[in-house]
């Protein structure tokens, strides 16, 4: 059984550290001091799980495959719940046979097993004399099955996870695959009402004595009727004032963290505490159920935290703030500090004393973990920059960038990403490439480790954890679904760092990041780079105190540089991977490529009577001469084409075999750095899931619980609140500005036709049609991505199928997670959850008019 997953990030879980945390057992309370929620106050514990079967996995906590599979969950949902007490399972790790165990409850509650560990399974089962509905509450576990259908973990072991679902009478099976930590807690609900506030995990701001705007929280409503919640209102009282905001729906069976707005009340007082009443109200005013929440009073001049709608999903986000001493002064610095794996934000910024010349703030990447300030983590970082730019108005010359441990990690990553936002990044404890950074745990793991730990010699070990192509067309699928993840690739677009000057600060005694990688990056700028400095700070572990983060001689490298104004810019170097990620360095933007996702680049240089350009895989550029204060431009070259031009303003160039031209701006129907894909980019814009009704009771069921998987999980990863709603509540007109993601196919859910008709992609019942492809058969699957019609930014993401079986095959959703790659479409079959990259049947991206026929595909079907 090779069960492969790759997880978020395991800065402070890698079995090979001899970090001190690494030793302890338990959940993250007894690691970081993240206090996990033990009590209910949504009901009583009718049950608590004490008996079960336990199947121990061999494998890795990391993967090299392109593709995640895990072989026991796909049996399950393909086959249904098999499981007994000594039924064996074939091993591939390490082939040989492995059996279901019995495992009890120690004394506090829980299952408490090394082999729950990341590659473990709990099998469990509860009899209910009667159908009735109950919260399915548990910690510990990555993905939980409950009669058939997934849902969303707890595996950072929080204790926030409540699952509202209908017993049926008689047996009812669930199957946990293990998390983080070696422990599940398991336990069933009765609610005190059908609908109901839940105060874990709260996003909260603080109150500022010297501000009265209204601020924006977020709570999670509890809905266990069969009926959505709809026309309900929030209201909250504090001190005698009140504000209502209106609740989004939420559907059956579901929980959702909501917006609220907080009214301010006067004379607040720094360092009180104030009490805030919540009220649910149906949309008739009747109370469905109360709240208090308690609310910290700050000064706006002291270290504090913000809060905002994220354009993302319209949730609530908070970011924290250590203010310049200077107060009440515009035009100052601003120091955008990323934090590392499991630091909330507010810890970030405490962790820097006040400058006297700019402002400390932290996003949080969305969570604690969050997404290694990648994919969301990455908008977030933007989403919160742009934000308290507006907010503190600061120099945008002089903004800077650093980060601790995967903050470093982040500094690296988004600074070679947006290297025309940063005057200088001061990456501290970092990696600068997530996936070589999970990679290295290889070359620093003794062959006597290997034999230990996996009972197999390193040649053996090695060989397990690569790639093992049947074929060079699944070499080839290997490939181009890896492509999707090149904008990650920082090292592929190293050269952005010549925008600013970089200093790196690393312990000389790291042995969670070890300092060996941030050697490797003083050799590598070494080669190009003549504004770094490096400083290995003596006997430092990963975390040598505050030191660590606010490490004076950063703020003196910082202090002496910004970012050049457009007019100084004599030469620009710029690469990327996607315009969708990044485009553009200061008034140069790469709107198309020639083959997506691959690097792209321009170097850019003025000349005595213009400007002269080289470039690599552009298929069209714009140049913005006002901003570059270039208005009379009399000469341009542009890999060699001189190219005449009587245009003063933006100016678009295109490329045609191989001969540069003037051109129009393209048509919004193309791709654009507003709309480039893969598969990921419609997780935003305020998406809302639209589920199938149209088919039959099991797929209707199946596309519903599936949409709300994948809101469970983006709300734990992510922070998120999605709204849900079914095809045949779905109008095209509500929706305008905002990011589609359909569940179901042509045949069952009714919104298809309205927005994919004129899809090159075509799934139905029985049959697939991808451009002039038809292909046969239910057991397809994909997930794909398609721009909304006369729309210039919005996508509709597509998770469908061919029938039952590749209904059950794309169960997986790792593209909630960073890194993992997904192209504009991938299609595969029932094979795929089981055995990975074998089931995968075409990957690859379309073209710029977003066509399969002048896109790039790599297909393992026959015509």
């Amino acid at each position: 059984m090779n069960k492969l997953r790759i997880p978020i990030l395991f800065l402070f879980m890698i079995f090979f550290s001899n970090a001190k945390a690494q030793d302890k057992e338990g959940n993250i309370v007894e690691y970081f001091g993240k206090e996990k929620v033990n009590d209910v106050s949504e009901g009583e514990v009718i049950h608590l799980f004490k008996e079960g079967l336990i199947l121990g996995t061999s494998g890795t906590p990391f993967s090299n495959s392109a593709i995640q599979y895990d072989p026991i969950f796909a049996e399950v949902l393909q086959n249904g719940f098999q499981i007994n007490e000594g039924k064996e399972v074939y091993d591939n790790f390490k082939e040989e046979t492995i059996a279901w165990q019995n495992i009890a409850i120690s004394e506090n509650g829980e299952f408490n097993d090394p082999k729950l560990r990341r590659n473990g399974y709990l099998y469990l089962e509860y009899i209910s004399e009667e159908e009735k509905n109950v919260i399915f509450e548990a910690s510990g576990h990555t993905n939980v099955i409950i009669n058939g259908l997934p849902h969303e973990g707890d595996h950072y072991d929080f204790g926030w996870n409540l699952i509202p679902i209908t017993l049926k009478k008689g047996v009812n099976k669930f199957l946990l695959s293990g998390g983080r930590f070696s422990r599940i807690r398991a336990r069933l609900l009765t609610t005190y009402k059908p609908i109901e506030f839940t105060t874990r995990d709260l996003t909260l701001p603080d109150l500022l004595q010297e501000e009265n705007e209204n601020l924006w929280g977020a709570i999670r409503i509890i809905n266990t009727e069969k009926n959505s919640l709809k026309g309900a209102k929030i209201k909250v009282e504090i001190n005698g004032i009140s504000a209502e905001t209106n609740v989004p729906n939420i559907v059956s069976k579901n929980v959702r963290k909501v917006p609220f707005s907080i009214p301010i009340p006067s004379n607040l007082q720094e360092g009180d505490s104030i009490t805030a009443h919540l009220y649910l109200q149906a949309a008739n005013g009747r109370n469905i159920d109360t709240a208090k929440i308690i609310l910290d009073i700050k000064s706006k001049f002291k270290h504090h935290k913000k809060t905002f709608l994220s354009k993302v999903d319209n949730s609530v986000q908070y970011y924290s703030v250590a203010p310049s001493l200077t107060k009440n002064k515009e035009n100052q610095a601003l120091f955008l500090s990323v934090h590392g794996a499991s630091v909330e934000a507010v810890n970030q910024a405490n962790a820097y004393k006040q400058k006297d010349w700019g402002h400390v703030v932290a996003p949080t990447n969305r969570r604690p973990f969050g997404f290694a300030w990648e994919d969301w983590g990455r908008l977030d970082a933007l989403e919160v920059l742009e934000h308290s730019e507006n907010l503190l108005k600061t120099d945008p010359q002089h903004t800077y960038l650093t980060g601790h441990s995967m903050g470093g990690h982040g500094s690296w990553y988004l600074g070679v990403t947006y290297p025309d936002r940063f005057a200088a990044i001061a990456p501290a404890a970092g990696y600068p490439d997530l996936l070589d950074y999970r990679n290295s745990f290889i070359s620093r793991i003794s062959d006597e480790q290997i034999e230990k730990q996996f009972e197999m010699s390193a040649a053996d070990f090695k060989q397990k954890i690569n790639p093992d192509f049947k074929n060079t067309t699944e070499k080839d699928l290997d490939l181009i679904t890896r492509r999707a993840g090149n904008p990650s690739r920082t090292l592929k677009l190293k050269n952005n760092y010549l925008h600013y000057g970089v200093y790196i600060l690393h312990g000389d005694s790291d042995n969670v990041v070890p300092t060996y990688l941030a050697q490797g990056m003083r050799e590598e700028l070494g080669k190009f780079h003549n504004d770094f400095a490096y400083y290995e700070y003596p006997g430092g572990e990963h975390w040598f105190g505050d030191e660590s983060v606010d490490w004076p001689p950063i703020f003196y490298f910082f202090n002496r540089r910004k970012i050049k104004s457009d007019a100084e810019m004599n030469k620009i170097g710029f690469s990327t991977a996607s315009p969708g990620v990044s485009s553009k360095s200061h008034f140069i933007t790469i709107l198309q490529q020639e083959h997506p996702f691959e690097i792209s680049n321009f170097k850019f240089e003025r000349t005595e009577n213009g400007l002269s350009i080289e470039t690599s895989n552009i298929k069209t550029l714009s140049i913005d001469l006002v901003a570059m204060e270039h208005p009379n431009l009399k000469a341009m070259v542009i890999d060699g084409d001189s190219i005449s031009t009587s245009t003063s303003g933006i100016i678009y160039f295109e490329n045609e075999a191989g001969s540069w031209k003037t051109s129009e701006k393209p048509d919004a129907s193309q791709k654009s750095p507003l709309r480039y894909g893969g598969f990921k980019d419609a997780f935003r814009h305020n998406m809302v899931f639209v589920y199938a009704t149209k088919g039959s009771k099991e797929e209707n069921e199946w596309y519903f619980n599936r949409a709300k998987f994948d809101a469970e999980k983006f709300w734990y990863r992510a922070n998120g609140s999605v709204e849900i709603i079914k095809d045949t509540d779905f109008k095209a007109s509500d929706y305008i500005d905002r990011n589609i993601i359909m569940y179901g196919n042509k045949s069952n859910n009714a919104a298809w036709k309205k927005l994919l008709k004129n899809s090159p992609v075509q799934f139905s019942e029985n049959q697939v049609k991808i451009g002039n492809k038809t292909i046969k058969g239910e057991h397809y699957g994909a997930y794909f991505i398609y721009p909304k019609e006369n729309h210039e930014f919005a996508s509709i993401g597509v998770v469908t199928a061919s029938g039952i079986k590749g209904m059950h095959a794309a169960y997986a959703n790792d593209y909630l997670e960073n890194g993992t790659f997904y192209p504009d479409l991938l299609l595969f079959n029932d094979e795929m959850p089981k055995d990975g990259l074998s089931g995968i049947k075409g990957s690859g991206f379309f073209g710029n008019d977003w066509s399969v026929e002048n896109g790039e595909f790599v297909w393992d079907i026959e015509d």
